[in-house]
């Protein structure tokens, strides 16, 4: 199996965000997991996927994960 990564600059297109702003989560712990590799930084595909799902709403005060722990 193939494991893809995603830089930075990928991942900030994909979301539509800044670099600085994927720089800033990395700073304070929030985003998704990240690897440090000899000075770069890379981003699993499987990481990214599991925060995106992490990140799932289903309305403005409930996201999906509280909803599926409620049900």
């Amino acid at each position: 199996m193939d494991v893809v990564h995603l830089n930075q600059k990928q991942l900030a297109a994909r979301w539509g965000i800044s670099e600085a702003t994927l720089e800033r989560w990395r700073s304070v712990g929030i985003g998704p997991k990240f690897l440090k590799l000899c000075g770069r930084v890379a981003y699993r595909q499987v990481d990214i996927e599991a925060h995106e799902e992490s990140c799932l709403q289903i309305s403005t005060s409930q996201s999906v994960a509280t909803q599926v722990r409620a049900g």
